[in-house]
């Protein structure tokens, strides 16, 4: 039996970051660059996925999360899902990594209800060609990037039935 699965990428890191940054300071001290790395959402400069141009920032970002997504369309092993046998339903994986001060994907983590899907998800994300790092005041820093990956298992669709025929009146 053939489960129908859909991948579907949802990126809600504009609106999840965004909601929560709403009403607070973007305003980074030069203690917290060395200390710690800027999220996606308040970086100066964004890092730059290959084949990414331009120098507006958020035509930028755009074009990362659309390569991004891309990506993990065309990487993430939809057929290991399958095999699974998952009963149908909406599955989620929340993946988070960074994006060192030299462009590379570093500190993956992901969190799905099995081990399996949190695995090809790190899989995949670690798997993500080197970008141009992200700059904040000049200097390159990590950027951290959130990551839904979300998809459905369809209930298997019937296969040898042939569709009921109205009958007609005698």
């Amino acid at each position: 039996m053939f489960k129908s699965l859909q991948l579907l990428i949802c990126f809600l890191l504009y609106t999840s970051i965004s909601f929560a940054q709403e009403g607070t300071a973007t305003e980074i001290s030069e203690s917290q660059i060395e200390a710690a790395d800027v999220p996606f959402a308040v970086i100066e400069n964004v890092p730059v996925y290959p084949g990414c141009e331009g120098d507006d920032n958020e035509e930028l970002k755009k074009c990362m999360s659309d390569k991004i997504t891309d990506f993990v369309i065309k990487n993430f092993d939809m057929n290991m899902i399958d095999a699974m046998d998952l009963p149908p339903k909406l599955y989620r994986s929340a993946v988070q990594f960074k994006i060192d001060k030299q462009g590379n994907v570093v500190d993956v983590r992901a969190r799905a209800d099995y081990p399996e899907i949190e695995s090809e998800a790190v899989r995949v994300i670690n798997s993500l060609p080197q970008m141009k790092p992200g700059k904040q005041r000049g200097e390159a820093v990590g950027v951290l990037y959130s990551l839904p990956i979300i998809f459905k298992v369809e209930p298997p669709k019937r296969v040898g039935k042939k569709p009921n025929k109205p009958q007609k009146d005698k």
